[in-house]
Formats: C-alpha cells, structure tokens, sequence
C-alpha cells in the first residue's frame, strides 16, 4: 500500500493563519495545515484519517489520526520542542489507495534560517584531538547555504533531504521521531525484503546529520556511510534496529548462532567521518523480549556502530553506548586483509553502559581509545559484560586512561581479550586505565600478556584526564541533548 504525500514544506511559511479570532503564525504547523488544538487539548479531526501535526516554532512532529485525539505527548509519542506550549493542526488526508499523488515534492523546500554561524554547532567541525580531525579535518556541512539546509520531521522528509541532488555542503536538522515504519514511509516492514528496501538512510558527503535539541530521534532505520567523504552525525537518539528475520547458523560457533542484519550506523569505504553526541540502545526492543530457538536468543540485533572496508579519519566521541551486545566492530573479518594500514579511528570520551562486548573489537585498524568509561556487570540479566576491547588480528590499539566499573571483574582479561583465533591477535599499548579503581597492567597481567609493539604513534595531541576522573565527566557530557544545535 502507499500514502499520498501533501506537499509540506519543511520549514513554516511567513504568511497568517486567522483561525476565527485568533490568529496565529502558521510556524507552529506545516504550511497547509489547520489549527484545531493547544496542548492538552482535544482535536476534532473527523471521521477520516488525516496528517496530523505537533509542536511549535519551526518543529513538530506528524501522526496519522483521525476521531478525537487528545493534543498531548503521550498522543504523538515525543516532545518535539521542550519546554515550550505546542498546538496540534490537521493536515491533508491519508489516502488509503495505490494511486501516488499528483504533485509530491521533488525534493525538500530549504528552511528559511540563515546560513549558520561559526558559533553554532551546527557547523562546528571535528577537533583535532581524534582521527576525523587529522590532516584535512572532517567540516561536514560547514558552510552550506540556505537552499542547503533542512529541517526534518518525518521519514520521508529526511529521504528528501539525503536524496538532493549535488555533493555541495548540507545540513539536515531532525526534529521529533523519525520512524522508518511510519505510514509516510510504507507502515511496518512487511517481509525481510521489504525492510532491506526500505530501511536504509544514505549520508552523502559534505553533510551534516544533526538532531535539535533532545528530541531528535531515528527508529527502524541503517544509516549508511558508505563510500562517501566528510560526514558529520551528532546529537541523535539512534534506537538501534531490529532484523525482522534473523537467520539460524548452525555452523557459526561450537552450538551455531541468530545472525542478523543492520547496524544503528555503518561506515564503509569512507573517510573524514565525525559520529558525536549520539545515543544508541536497543531500548524498546531488547533482547530478553526475544524468544529462544536452536537453544539460543533469536537475536535481531547486528552492531550499534561498526566501520569497515579501508575506512579512515573517523573520530566517536562523546556517545552513550548502552543495553547491546555487538556493539563496535572494526574491520570485518580476518580475511579482510586490504584493511592493513588503514582503519584510523579515536574512541574517545564514550560511556559504554550495559554493553556486553566489542567497544570496540579490532582488527587490522590503528584505533585510539582514550578516556571512555565501561559500566555494567558480569552478572547483568539482559546485557552481561563479556569483554570489553577485543584485540584481534592485527589489531594496533593505543589505550589510555579509560576507566572501566564492571561488577564481577577482577583482572585485565574480564576487560581487555581477544575474541578470535589465539594465533591471531594484535597489539595494544595501554598506559593509565583502572578497572574498578585499580590500575590495570596490560601485557603483564596473566591473560592479558598482549605485545604493546602497535608500531604507530598518535599524529595528534590530546589533553588525557586522570583515569579517577573519567567517571563522571563522561556521565555528564555524553550522549544526545547535552549539545544545544539551534
């Protein structure tokens, strides 16, 4: 089935809307739309189902309604624009038939804001205290001009904006939930199939992918940076997506495995990549919902964020990792082999909460990882810690000074292992890390006895603080909604 599309703006138009004798300006709803509530307040929107909007000043999220429904959060599901008194307004009809509309956007009209200033952090570019701020740097969609910049509420909205034509600098602004099940977009995947068509995000270069405020969310959805030069995602909530089919190895491991599709992001082929500020989790979706078969999880899980294929200049900094299990794999197989001498990435700054392994598992990549703090518990129900960084073939890890917390821990190897092949490991060179407030002796612990020849240097300075001190200034700088795009 497909939805006819009105041709919203994406930003509010400048004109007047005289709603008997109130007037309003129509920023507080797409243009074409009609007021019909305040917050709290109930819509009248008939008996057909209708778009129906949700916010105010520029942002607002859109449901598919129709009867009475009560103009509230609970009702659309997030707070597009805290803090502020929101109004609801209806918009055009949901068609119900396969006819497409007659006169869909082409692509997405640009908001009406100024090109930003260097103070915003919309165009801010990646520090040179990581990989993505090495040599040329990482700017993203710094200097884009107003037919460039978008604001973003709905998945098809942001399809537009990915899809406009033209590698000059772009900055997309999401605001509300964006949801790749949405009825916009199709309604909920109806087969293995159709989630692979329908289910990817693709990140041109020069672009900047940012959420406003704490609202900015994206569900159902691979955001794909692939092949592609200069890209710049920050301050999204990334709930990480489910396979709706995982398929059963038996050969995969001693008792086989659940082997699933799609990652919360995926760098491949890329270069100049800066992922900031996010927040990525299972959460709604977990794994104890899922059932047991073959004596194992179904797991519909893949990775949260993972970087593959000769990827380089990639800095993620400043995250909330939580409640997943394949959380960060660099380099995607043994064999992968045209990885050597490349995979430069910065971990720095992240908060890894209920994770139970790969933060990160290497191979082949020069990967720094400094400053991070690992929370949870050996113990853990849903998520219990296996391991932490995974040293694996080839693997080139410069450590410091992370912090690791983890109940039932006791010596380097419950933190720091290699999850392969014994005869194919790496290196890593670890100066200044605690676990559970002891210094951790990388390379002389008993299982943990790992060569500290990485055979690299940092091209780059950074100011390290003290390992005791990670704790909480990671609690709180990290994650989406602690950075303030406007």
């Amino acid at each position: 089935m497909s939805f006819c599309k009105s041709p919203l703006k994406l930003a509010a138009a400048a004109s007047v809307l005289a709603l008997g004798s109130t007037v309003a300006h129509a920023k507080d709803w797409p243009s074409g739309y009609s007021k019909c509530a305040d917050q709290a307040e109930t819509c009248e929107i008939g008996s057909e189902l209708h778009q129906v909007s949700f916010g105010a000043k520029d942002q607002w999220v859109i449901k598919n309604l129709k009867g009475n429904a009560a103009c509230t959060v609970a009702t659309f599901g997030s707070d597009p624009i805290a803090d502020k008194t929101k109004k609801c307004a209806i918009g055009p009809v949901v068609s119900t038939t396969p006819t497409p509309s007659p006169t869909p956007t082409p692509t997405p009209t640009p908001t009406p804001t100024p090109t930003p200033s260097t103070s915003d952090v919309t165009s801010e570019a990646a520090p040179t205290t990581g990989w993505a701020g090495y040599d040329k740097g990482t700017t993203g969609g710094k200097g884009a001009d107003t037919k460039s910049i978008y604001s973003v509420s709905s998945a098809w909205q942001l399809q537009n904006a990915l899809k406009a034509s033209g590698t000059q600098p772009r900055i997309i602004k999401v605001t509300g939930t964006i949801d790749m099940t949405s009825a916009d977009n199709g309604g909920p995947f109806k087969n293995a199939d159709d989630q692979a068509a329908r289910n990817a995000l693709v990140v041109p270069s020069n672009t900047t992918l940012i959420g406003l405020g704490a609202s900015g969310q994206i569900r159902n959805a691979r955001i794909e940076v692939k092949g592609v030069e200069n890209v710049i995602v920050r301050n999204l909530q990334i709930i990480n997506p489910c396979d709706i089919a995982p398929a059963w190895d038996p050969n995969d491991g001693a008792s086989g495995n659940w082997n699933s599709e799609y990652d919360g992001i995926v760098v491949e082929g890329s270069k100049y990549v800066w992922i900031d500020h996010n927040t990525f989790t299972d959460a709604p979706v977990t794994d104890d919902l899922s059932p047991i078969e073959h004596g194992k999880t179904k797991q519909c899980h893949d990775g949260a964020l993972d970087v593959k294929k000769a990827s380089d200049y990639v800095t993620v900094s400043n995250n909330v990792f939580e409640l997943h299990n394949k959380n960060n794999l660099i380099g995607s197989s043994d064999s992968a082999t045209g990885d050597e001498g490349h995979l430069t990435v910065t971990f720095n700054n992240n908060y890894f909460r209920n994770v139970s392994e790969r933060a990160p598992r290497v191979r082949f990549g020069k990967v720094h990882v400094y400053n991070n703090y690992y929370e949870g518990a050996k113990s853990g129900v849903t998520y219990p810690h296996q391991y932490s960084i995974g040293v694996a073939y080839k693997a080139k890890i410069i450590s410091q000074n992370n912090a690791f917390d983890i109940s039932g821990a006791s010596s380097c190897k419950d933190v720091i292992q290699n999850p392969g092949s014994s005869s194919k490991t790496g290196a890593i060179l670890d100066t200044g890390s605690i676990l559970n407030g002891t210094a951790i002796k990388v390379g002389t612990d008993k299982g943990c006895e790992f060569s500290s020849n990485v055979g690299w240097g940092l091209p780059y300075t950074v100011k390290l603080l003290p390992a005791a001190s990670v704790a909480e200034s990671v609690k709180q700088n990290a994650g989406a909604g602690k950075i303030t795009p406007r």
